[in-house]
């Protein structure tokens, strides 16, 4: 698989402003097709904003990009808390770098939906790479708007494809749920553990197992190569009873040293190796659709109940009938079914 140019970052002129002082669309496509971070960082600014006067042109900015975007790999990096995934990331996209590709870092947390905040230290974990003129690197954004952070980081990932990135890092930066979300949004998912930390696979969910690629036991350096080298046997052996995430793809386990930057060009392999063999078998094309289809699905269902609960016979109805299913004077289905009949 041959790895893109890095290409040239050409300086837009200044661009045109709209009616409300923000770059226009058009301005805003034509810098992102050419590469222009600070123009992609405003594209994302505004595909992101909660703002209803920036959602149509956010969309249409997204539609605009699209048919530039998909020519990626798009690998999610998910594990235990400790484990190592930002400095991996760092160490991993520096590595991809250097051998010309374009890489852009995105994260994901879908619980930073309650708090309304977002991750911020994703830049400051990461100096070296985000100084790269090759990389790209977007915090999490909050949620509260249609799809919340996962419409985000999907929008995000198309406009940093239309900018040239052709390898997509999705980090999560959550639990539990965090780890459902990016794996229905890339095409790889990538598992990290460590050794020496116990049972290796005590308190490893089978499910989240179930949703790994590759597994990637870290920290393989001084004196714990050992026990990282024990630790990616014990796993490869619970691996074998497991149903693989992915259809005609055995996911196994490696160990690395994200630090010493050792184990990266197996990593690799394995990434390309699973791409090229997707392509051939029309897995990865399939996954990609499947993926858009229930990215829809899903937005519909909450748009229509996001139209549903702002209906005002529903706002007024809903308190009394919660309250008559809650004394037992009203059965359930019929609630539910007076609530639909307003």
């Amino acid at each position: 698989m041959e790895a893109k140019s890095a290409g040239s970052k050409v300086s837009a002129a200044e661009p045109k402003k709209s009616s409300r002082g923000l770059p226009s669309v058009e301005a805003i496509t034509a810098g992102v097709l050419k590469g222009d971070r600070t123009l992609l960082a405003k594209a994302i600014t505004l595909i992101e904003s909660n703002s209803p006067r920036h959602f149509e042109a956010g969309q249409e900015l997204v539609r605009r990009l699209l048919p530039a975007s998909g020519d990626s790999i798009r690998v999610g990096v998910t594990g235990v808390p400790g484990a190592g995934k930002s400095t991996f990331i760092e160490s991993f996209g520096l590595w991809l770098i250097d051998r010309g590709h374009k890489v852009a870092v995105l994260a994901v947390d879908p619980s930073s939906s309650l708090s309304r905040g977002s991750i911020l230290g994703d830049k400051t974990r990461m100096e070296e790479l985000a100084r790269h003129q090759s990389s790209f690197i977007r915090p999490s954004p909050s949620g509260g708007a249609l799809g919340g952070v996962t419409r985000k980081t999907r929008e995000t990932t198309i406009a940093c494809e239309a900018a040239g990135y052709d390898i997509i890092l999705i980090e999560t930066v959550g639990v539990g749920q965090s780890e459902i979300t990016v794996r229905s949004m890339v095409d790889f998912f990538l598992l990290m553990q460590i050794a020496g930390a116990g049972d290796e696979l005590q308190g490893i969910k089978k499910g989240i197992m179930e949703l790994a690629d590759l597994v990637v036991v870290n920290k393989a350096d001084g004196g714990n190569v050992q026990a990282a080298e024990l630790a990616g046997r014990e796993l490869n052996n619970a691996l074998h009873y497991l149903r693989h995430a992915t259809p005609g793809w055995t996911t196994k386990a490696l160990t690395c040293s994200a630090k010493e930057k050792a184990g990266l060009p197996e990593i690799w392999r394995e990434i390309e190796r699973f791409v090229d063999q997707g392509k051939t078998s029309g897995v990865f094309e399939d996954r990609r659709q499947n993926q858009v289809l229930q990215w829809f699905e899903a937005l519909l269902t909450e748009a229509v109940l996001n139209r549903f609960y702002s209906n005002p016979r529903v706002t007024e109805e809903l308190p009394r009938l919660r309250a008559a299913v809650q004394n037992g004077s009203l059965p359930v289905l019929l609630a539910v079914q007076q609530l639909l009949a307003e």
